[in-house]
C-alpha cells in the first residue's frame, strides 16, 4: 500500500500540470447518473482515443452529458508500472461530469483503484464489461468477464467498497458466444449499480452484424420486472443525435452512448449539425487544434502517430480527401503536420500543389 500511495501523490501532481483545479478535487456531491436531464447523450470510452485532448475537443464542439476516460487498467494502476497507467486518468474541470473506465480481473485491485480514483475528484467509475478485442479477453478481463458472474459480482462488490459514495456503473455485452440478455443482464442489474450501457452485440459478433436495439430494449423490462431503477443506456451504430434522441424514447431508455458516431461527425452532440454541414474549412480548423492540444498536452510523452488515426475523422467528404490523408500520414511531428495544415487555403489542396 506504500507503493500505491506514492503512486497517488505523483498522479496528483501530474493532474495540477494540466488541470484548474486543487490537488484533492472534490467530485460532483450527488449521484451524477441521477442528477442529468434525460435522455443522457454520452461519449464513449475509445481506445487511444478519448484522452483529455480529444474530449476537450468534443466539448468544444457540442458538449454530451457525459464523457469517460479512455480504458484504464486497475492492475496496471496497482503494479510497480503504473507510470506508463496514470495519464489515462488526466483531466480538466472543461471535461466533467467524467467517468474514469477501468479494467482487470483483480477485484483488490480494483477496489485499490475506486479508492483513488475517488480522491482524484471524478464524478463515476465505470468497469468494462464489454471490450472484445483478443488480447484482453485472452487475459480473463472484460468480455470474458461475461463467462465468470461470480468474478464479476467479486469485482463489482470491491469497486463500490473502495469508490465509497462515487457511483459506480457497468459497460457490458449481450453475451459471449450466444445472447444471454435474460441471464447476464439480469445478473448485474442483482448488483444495485448505479448505471448500466449495453452494447448491442456480442462479443463473437464484434462489429460484423448490426446492433440489436430489440435485445437492449429488453434490458428495460428486466430492470422493471425487478423492481430496479438502474439507468440503462444503449450503444451500437448510431449515425446521429436526432437518432439517438428516438432510440432512447422507442426502447424507453435513460440515454444512449455514442462512440464511432463522433468520427463521422465531431459536431455529433451539438443540436443541428449534421455531417454534411460541417465544412472543409472547419474540418481543417478543428484538426489543427487538435494537433496543437495534443501536442501542448503530451509534450513527447505519448507518439505523435497516435494522432494519425484521427486523419479519417478530419480529412473527409470533400474532393481530395483520401489523398490529403495520403500526404498527411506522411508527417512524423505535430510541427510538421500543423505547417502542412497551415499550407492549405480553402481553393488548394495537396493535388493543386504537386
Amino acid at each position: 500500500m506504500r507503493e500505491v500511495a506514492q503512486w497517488l501523490a505523483r498522479a496528483l501532481r501530474v493532474r495540477e500540470v494540466v488541470g484548474s483545479s486543487p490537488a484533492f478535487p472534490t467530485c460532483m456531491t450527488s449521484n451524477v447518473w441521477q442528477t442529468i436531464e434525460r435522455p443522457i447523450m454520452a461519449l464513449a470510452p475509445m481506445e487511444d482515443v478519448t484522452d483529455t485532448v480529444f474530449r476537450r475537443v468534443i466539448a468544444d464542439c457540442g458538449r454530451p452529458d457525459v464523457m469517460f476516460t479512455e480504458f484504464t487498467s486497475a492492475d496496471g494502476i496497482c503494479s510497480s508500472g503504473h507510470d506508463r497507467v496514470v495519464h489515462r486518468l488526466r483531466y480538466t474541470e472543461k471535461e466533467r461530469p467524467l467517468i474514469a473506465q477501468i479494467w482487470g480481473i483483480t477485484p483488490e485491485h480494483y477496489e485499490q483503484s475506486a479508492e483513488m480514483i475517488r480522491k482524484l475528484g471524478f464524478d463515476g467509475i465505470d468497469i468494462n464489461m464489454g471490450c472484445p478485442v483478443k488480447k484482453i479477453i485472452n487475459q480473463g478481463a472484460c468480455s470474458y468477464l461475461i463467462n465468470k458472474p461470480d468474478l464479476a459480482t467479486d469485482i463489482i462488490q470491491a469497486t463500490q467498497h473502495g469508490a465509497g459514495e462515487l457511483p459506480v456503473s457497468v459497460k457490458t455485452r449481450l453475451g459471449f458466444g450466444e445472447i444471454a440478455t435474460e441471464e447476464w443482464i439480469g445478473h448485474l442489474l442483482d448488483h444495485d449499480i448505479d448505471a448500466l450501457t449495453i452494447h448491442g452485440r456480442t462479443v463473437k459478433q464484434m462489429s460484423e452484424v448490426a446492433a440489436d436495439w430489440n435485445e437492449i430494449g429488453k434490458a428495460v423490462k428486466i430492470r422493471e420486472r425487478k423492481g430496479k431503477s438502474t439507468p440503462i443506456l444503449g450503444n451500437g451504430d448510431v449515425e446521429n443525435l436526432w437518432q439517438a434522441y428516438e432510440l432512447a424514447e422507442r426502447y424507453r431508455l435513460d440515454g444512449v452512448m455514442v462512440g464511432k458516431g463522433v468520427f463521422r461527425n465531431p459536431y455529433f452532440f451539438a443540436h443541428g449539425w449534421e455531417a454534411e454541414d460541417v465544412s472543409k474549412e472547419e474540418k481543417l480548423r478543428l484538426f489543427t487544434n487538435h494537433v496543437r492540444l495534443y501536442e501542448d498536452e503530451w509534450q513527447g510523452e505519448k507518439n505523435f502517430n497516435v494522432m494519425k488515426k484521427f486523419l479519417k475523422m478530419y480529412i473527409n467528404g470533400f474532393p481530395g480527401a483520401s489523398h490529403m490523408r495520403g500526404e498527411l500520414f506522411r508527417y512524423e511531428s505535430a510541427s510538421d503536420m500543423i505547417e502542412a495544415l497551415a499550407s492549405l487555403t480553402p481553393h488548394q489542396t495537396f493535388s493543386d500543389r504537386i
